[in-house]
């Protein structure tokens, strides 16, 4: 499955011309270790617009002929939710490992499926989070491991945006939209990075548009090592991002963005100690594209295997879609829903 390989660049390949590939695309500009170097659409005029309006040397006119393309190592899939497990599964069944922008599937089947499909083709097949890769997350990581703030209790994570309503993707339910789907995968995946156990129920309420998906949800999801954890993200207020991580002996506070900058500081507010007045500790850590961080670490993982990557495991990704399906399924209901492995 190891490739150690080390001395070209990892070739990627782009599925379709989504808004969010370019970002991918600039940030990996000049990168020695990833060359973004090819798009596939099913329009090929498309296709040739998008590789010459970003620098790419490679266009093809179906995604069937850059998968069957040997000089094309891995793929990076931003194709709307609906569709990331059919091509991701097709990637794999290709020899192509792939990097899946979140949320990884329509649901935990698709999410098992494509796991299914990497594992039978021997490839690596992960799920696209830059803030997993930026200095800040690992070193939250860090502070964790090393129980900074003593056993963790209760975290609560949040991100929202105005979205107007349009003929945006994500409002569309038929293309597995919604604010869960979307902003709140964020916040479900970094309560189960900083939990650290698998989920076993959860409970949610939602605000839903007239399309159907929900534009703002906020719900709690237990743990099996007794942590307990808030979420809310919604396409309606002030955009923000931000999580409270308490333990038994302190706090952590981090935005976990995507991309820092001097505007955006990368910094984590540590509380050592119980009392309201107990010292706090600006923990400064390096600015980072997180696209190019993310890229970076996937050629990692590629080369050398799963020790390289700091972001989602398999076992992780499986049970952000778990919490996920559960978040929704209670949020029509109105249900608590347990969750099954």
């Amino acid at each position: 499955m190891m490739n150690t390989t080390v001395s070209k660049p990892l070739r990627i390949g782009v599925l379709g011309a989504a808004n969010i590939a370019r970002s991918f695309i600039s940030a990996l500009h000049g990168s020695t270790k990833v060359d973004v170097c090819a798009v596939a659409s099913r329009d090929a005029a498309k296709s040739d617009a998008f590789a010459k309006e970003t620098g790419l040397t490679q266009s093809f006119e179906s995604y069937e002929a850059m998968l069957a393309d040997a000089s094309i190592e891995a793929i990076y899939n931003p194709l709307p939710n609906n569709l990331h497990a059919e091509w991701t599964i097709k990637a794999a069944d290709a020899g192509k490992h792939v990097l899946c922008e979140k949320p990884f599937s329509a649901n935990a089947a698709e999410a098992k499926a494509m796991f299914d499909a990497a594992r039978a083709n021997g490839v690596y097949v992960v799920e696209a989070y830059p803030y997993r890769a930026q200095p800040q997350t690992i070193k939250l990581a860090e502070l964790l491991r090393e129980n900074a703030i003593g056993k963790v209790q209760l975290i609560q994570a949040s991100f929202g945006f105005p979205l107007v309503m349009s003929n945006n993707i994500r409002w569309n339910p038929s293309l597995a939209g919604g604010a869960l789907m979307d902003a709140g995968s964020y916040p479900v995946s970094l309560v189960r990075m900083v939990a650290g156990a698998r989920p076993v129920r959860a409970q949610a309420m939602a605000q839903f548009a007239e399309s159907g998906v929900d534009r703002a949800l906020m719900g709690t999801v237990e743990f099996a090592n007794g942590v307990l954890a808030q979420i809310s993200c919604s396409f309606g207020t002030a955009r923000h991002r931000h999580a409270l991580i308490v333990g038994d002996g302190g706090t952590i506070e981090t935005t976990f963005y995507n991309d820092t900058s001097a505007t955006l500081p990368p910094q984590l507010l540590v509380k050592r100690g119980v009392a309201f007045d107990a010292p706090r500790e600006v923990v400064e850590t390096a600015a980072a594209p997180g696209f190019r961080a993310q890229g970076e670490a996937f050629c990692d993982l590629v080369r050398h295997g799963w020790s390289a990557w700091p972001g989602t495991t398999p076992d992780e990704t499986m049970d952000i879609m778990r919490i996920i399906d559960a978040l929704a399924a209670s949020a029509r209901d109105g249900k608590v829903v347990a969750i099954t492995q």
